[in-house]
Order: C-alpha cells, then sequence, then structure tokens
C-alpha cells in the first residue's frame, strides 16, 4: 500500500458490520504445562485446562466478535455434547450460530493440545464434522446480507473447495461483500489449483508462511505470495510468526515487523490476526493499517492459553497497537 497510508481512527460508531465466518469449527482442549507425557497409568500436575472453540473459522468468529462484529457462524458439528457445547461457547461470545448445521453419525471436530513451557503444541485431531460441510448447508440468504465473508479452511473443506468455494465467494462478492480467505494447513498436493479459481473472488488472502510454501512450491514467502497474487485475489498477506507479516497487491508492497510479547500459546494467533484484518478493512482502513490491528490481534492472543485468550475488545486491542507504534516505525524506518 502506498508508504503515505493515514493512520487509523477508532470505530466511528453506528451499526456493526455482519460478517460470515464460514468453514472449520473446533473445540480445543489444551493444558499447560506440558513437558512429558506420561507413558504410565499415572497423574501429574498442571497448571491449566482449558476448552475453547477453535478453527480458521471458529476462532476467528469468536475474535471478530470481541473486536465488535456482528458474527454469523456457519460450518457443521456433530449431534454430540462437543457440539452443544461449542454452541453454546459462541452464544456466550454473541455469535450468532443459526448457520451452523448438524451432520448425525459424526463426531463434532475437536483436538487436544498439550502445551509446553516454550509454547510448542503438537495435537491429535478428530476431523469429524467438518469434513461433511457441502453446498447445500449453506443460508444463502443470510450470506446475501453479510458485509464481510471469511472463507476460513481452503484445502480442509472436501464439500465445499472448489466449485463450490467460487460459486460462495462469487454470490458474496456480487452482493457487495468483501471477502477473505485463510487456510488450515494444506491437506492435499492440488490445493492451490482446487482453489485457483475461488481466488479471483478473494480480496484478501492471508495464509502463513509453511501454507504459501507448500501451496506454491517456492520456499520464499515473498516469491510465493507473488505468485498466489498472479492468480487473481485483491491482496495476499502472509503471516510470518515473528517476522511480522508480508502483503502484496495491485497497489504495490510491505511488510510489517511483529509486536513483541509474552508467548504462552501460539494456539489461535493465525486466527486472530485474520479477525484484525477483517475489522480494519471493515472499518474503511488501508490494508496495511488493517495488517497492523491483525498483528496486535495475534500478539495478545499468545499471552494466555487457547484461541480466545489475551484478546478482549478493539478500544484496548487499538491502545495495544498505540502504545507500540514507536517502536513498530522505529523499526521499519
Amino acid at each position: 500500500m502506498p508508504a503515505d497510508a493515514v493512520s487509523p481512527t477508532p470505530d466511528p460508531g453506528g451499526a456493526p458490520p455482519r460478517v460470515a465466518c464460514v468453514g472449520i469449527y473446533i473445540l480445543d482442549v489444551l493444558g499447560r504445562t506440558i513437558d512429558e507425557l506420561p507413558t504410565t497409568q499415572r497423574s501429574l500436575i498442571i497448571d491449566e485446562i482449558r476448552m475453547t472453540v477453535a478453527g480458521t473459522a471458529g476462532g476467528t468468529a469468536v475474535d471478530l466478535a470481541r473486536l465488535g462484529a456482528d458474527v454469523l457462524a456457519v460450518g457443521a458439528v456433530g449431534q454430540d455434547n462437543v457440539g452443544a457445547f461449542v454452541q453454546t461457547l459462541l452464544r456466550q461470545e454473541g455469535v450468532d450460530v443459526s448457520g451452523l448445521v448438524v451432520k448425525p453419525g459424526v463426531p463434532t471436530s475437536a483436538t487436544m493440545l498439550p502445551i509446553s513451557s516454550a509454547g510448542v503444541r503438537p495435537a491429535w485431531h478428530v476431523r469429524g464434522a467438518n469434513a461433511e460441510l457441502c453446498r447445500d448447508d449453506l443460508p444463502w440468504d443470510a450470506l446475501a446480507r453479510v458485509d464481510v465473508l471469511h472463507y476460513g479452511g481452503v484445502s480442509a473443506l472436501p464439500g465445499l473447495d472448489g466449485e463450490p468455494s467460487c460459486e460462495l465467494l462469487a454470490f458474496a462478492r456480487s452482493h457487495g461483500a468483501i471477502t477473505t480467505a485463510d487456510c488450515l494447513g494444506v491437506k492435499r498436493p492440488d490445493a492451490l489449483q482446487l482453489f485457483a479459481a475461488s481466488l479471483r473472488h478473494v480480496d484478501v488472502f492471508m495464509p502463513n508462511r509453511d501454507e504459501v510454501a507448500l501451496l506454491t512450491g517456492l520456499s520464499s514467502p515473498y516469491d510465493g505470495a507473488r505468485a498466489i497474487l498472479d492468480l487473481g485475489p485483491g491482496a495476499v498477506i502472509v503471516k510470518m510468526d515473528a517476522e511480522g507479516c508480508f502483503a502484496v497487491s495491485a497497489d504495490g508492497e510491505f511488510a510489517l515487523p511483529a509486536i513483541p510479547g509474552e508467548v504462552v500459546d501460539s494456539t489461535g494467533c493465525g486466527d486472530a490476526f485474520c479477525a484484525g484484518v477483517i475489522r480494519g478493512l471493515s472499518l474503511g482502513w488501508p490494508l496495511r493499517e488493517a495488517a497492523g490491528l491483525g498483528i496486535a490481534s495475534g500478539t495478545l492472543t499468545a499471552g494466555g492459553l487457547g484461541s480466545d485468550a489475551g484478546l478482549r475488545d478493539l478500544d484496548s486491542t487499538l491502545a495495544f497497537l498505540a502504545d507500540h507504534r514507536p517502536a513498530r516505525e522505529a523499526e521499519q524506518s
């Protein structure tokens, strides 16, 4: 974006943006601090166990609600207690769960994560109901009325990836919505080919550096982002972990450094980044400033256990970003 992009202003008020988060919904069960996995039938005392809504749609939905958006959850859960609990947690955050469908005969997607003292997070995952979400499950009438549609789970949604995702994103665009997308890893070798037609209907695509490498076969995230941009999205922002982010669009390229902070658990930081970017775009901010809000949101989330930790509301996130602006500007100069 242009170097002289204006600084963001707080939310001017008015009706909150309506955002649909379509895709992966997971219940995470997290524990810390776990530096040893018992191999016999014995117990170890740890500091904390939490259960949170996660996933590239679920985690982002919670964060967007906290940042002041009116959020519609669109995805699938099983007909089980885990699915009921996911819906309860979302409702507690003010998320509209009317777009979640219940799939009998399959479990709700869930993950167990033992978090080490270094923040390392191995995982055991049940794919479950996410794999069953399909075109006929989508609430098309509701999706025609959203301001932003976020497709969370590129290549991880076999019932939507390909022609259905292209139709969905084109539909949202035709009704005036901003469209964004993210990956949950890269689940198949032809993922970029499968999603290529959909990218033409995406305003901002936000994979991480590892996903870019897997999608494109290019070791450089910068070259990978440029290659993806050539397929037609409005912009590509690459989440670069401790290096911040790199973005490319027709207006140019920029990189933003990370904000230093305590890292308790990196679960959900990428989802929070996406939420910050989406909220910034919904406020009419330039891409560079929206990416800054994404970095602030991700940093705050890393300070606690689980994908709903650390991030509280838009005002406190803006204050956190403002407090770190001088250091960030000095680093960029």
